[in-house]
């Protein structure tokens, strides 16, 4: 009886260890007194099957080190703009927006140390021009300023995240077309800069008919930084704020993240 007991204890034991929930952290941003991250996200982590930690920023290494390693895998979320003086040695512009120096650093050193211990990351819209401000690449800080060929109206206003404005060609074998099962489809669009300088390691993986970047991914060892081999990918697009409004094959993105974390 003994035995059997200690066999059933044993099984027990190993159905919760495989049972635990993914932790997926989230970055936060700076509004005032308050550490913040839009609710979308959160909700997004949770329909694909990981619990959420919020991040609140901070610049202290040790910190950072600590959240990165009490966590299964990272999304980093969209908002202002970047330093490009600082970050890709270019000259602010005119349209260029609003930058938070505090959070840049925090975003920095978080994405890093997330790809040093190979942990899974998820970049969207601002996140994932982080993937090219953190590891060698550059932005458009402008793109209706600077892209003359750009028709595309990529700051929608007056549409809900759930909303679709515009299509996407997706590279076929991308973890993109993977998620959606489709080499092609139609996406929200909240944003005014782009990756334009993609970083060593990287491919695009989805671009809109005016050629700007929408998606990447990592597909090689990234060059002078340390690289844990996890999987890294973008989406120019917020797809939290399309699953979470209804369309919900975009939750097969935040899956993909989540099951790579379970691993």
């Amino acid at each position: 009886m003994k035995k059997i007991l200690l066999s059933l204890a044993a099984m027990i034991a190993t159905v919760s260890l495989s049972a635990k929930a993914p932790i997926i952290g989230v970055s936060g941003y700076v509004e005032g007194s308050t550490n913040r991250v839009n609710t979308t996200y959160t909700s997004a982590v949770r329909l694909a099957g990981g619990v959420p930690l919020i991040i609140p920023v901070t610049n202290s290494d040790a910190q950072i080190e600590a959240v990165v390693n009490a966590i299964d895998a990272l999304v980093m979320t969209g908002g202002s703009d970047f330093d490009p003086l600082k970050y890709f040695n270019e000259e602010p512009i005119r349209d260029m927006g609003e930058i938070e120096p505090a959070r840049d650093v925090f975003d920095v050193k978080l994405i890093r140390a997330a790809v040093k211990r190979g942990i899974p990351v998820l970049g969207i819209c601002r996140g994932e021009q982080l993937m090219a401000v953190a590891f060698g690449g550059s932005l458009w800080q402008d793109i209706p300023s600077q892209v003359k060929s750009s028709y595309i109206k990529h700051r929608q206003t007056g549409t809900t995240g759930a909303y679709g404005t515009h299509s996407i060609k997706i590279e076929k074998g991308s973890f993109l077309e993977k998620a959606l099962g489709s080499n092609k489809a139609v996406v929200n669009s909240f944003h005014h800069q782009a990756i334009k300088g993609v970083p060593q390691g990287f491919k695009v993986v989805a671009k809109s008919p005016d050629g700007i970047i929408e998606a990447v991914e990592r597909v090689a060892p990234l060059k002078n930084y340390e690289d844990g081999g996890g999987i890294i990918m973008g989406t120019q697009f917020h797809p939290e704020a399309l699953c979470t409004g209804g369309e919900t094959i975009f939750t097969n993105i935040f899956k993909l993240l989540v099951d790579a974390a379970a691993k």
